[in-house]
């Protein structure tokens, strides 16, 4: 049992007093994903990313949240679908601005790190993609409301790219999924972008429950999801929340 299950009162999104305070202005979502350090040193690298890199990109005015995940043998075990243009993935970061002109500010400000010697080794990259948020769902349990999904303490975020569109309500029947949020893929230049993505859509759903158990209860519902709308799963993987601080907690 989830600890949500036992908070109380009426969830945010049956409230309207409450969502007429304030409702999430995050329309951009700008995912990288890169696979396993060759040499193994993803302990190292989630720690300098985590203290130093990520931070600073928070003085962003249009950056609301970011959250990077990484999986495990366990959730790459536990994936429903993984391409080989997604498979080498182990590590992937999100960044959410309030439009498209924050990615301009974002390019100068990793370049500004660079010159200054602050970036000392990358991941080897997938993908890199932009996609417009489309649709947010919360589960009644949890309380809080859609909008503010990305802040809400997640154990971890069961990831999908999927070919075509299809929203992602009934993914919160399954016990351990939070919420959901959901997007299009934006057709934009390289260095944003590095293949070409029309036509897919990037779901998160956040989770309160161990990712690779979550899986196991997704999965069902994910292929008939897959059978209903006959969109194409390119990724169906869960992955975990980086834990500050204790950097190889879980590593690929």
């Amino acid at each position: 049992m989830t600890m949500s299950s036992t908070l109380v009162g009426t969830p945010s999104d049956e409230v309207p007093a409450m969502l007429a305070t304030g409702r999430t202005d995050i329309t951009t979502v700008y995912v990288s994903m890169s696979s396993r350090h060759p040499e193994g040193r993803d302990a190292q690298y989630l720690q300098w990313h985590t203290l130093d890199h990520r931070p600073e990109q928070h003085r962003l005015a249009g950056l609301r949240a970011s959250f990077r995940l990484v999986s495990t043998p366990a959730c790459r075990a536990a994936r429903a679908a993984s391409e080989e243009r997604y498979d080498a993935t182990d590590h992937l970061m999100t960044y959410l601005f309030t439009d498209l002109a924050g990615l301009s500010q974002f390019s100068e400000l990793n370049i500004a790190m660079a010159k200054a010697g602050r970036t000392p080794y990358l991941l080897p990259l997938v993908e890199r993609a932009v996609y417009h948020l489309d649709g947010t769902v919360a589960a009644p349990r949890i309380k809080v409301g859609a909008d503010v999904l990305p802040w809400w303490p997640a154990k971890g975020v069961y990831l999908l790219i999927e070919r075509g569109t299809e929203p992602g309500y009934g993914l919160i029947d399954a016990a351990g999924v939070g919420g959901a949020w959901w997007g299009g893929a934006l057709p934009l230049d390289p260095p944003y972008t590095t293949t070409p993505n029309t036509g897919l859509q990037i779901t998160y759903c956040f989770l309160d429950d161990e990712p690779a158990q979550v899986a196991q209860r997704l999965k069902p519902i994910l292929e008939q999801r897959w059978a209903r709308s006959g969109i194409k799963p390119l990724l169906a993987a869960p992955f975990h929340v980086i834990v500050p601080y204790q950097w190889d907690r879980f590593l690929p």
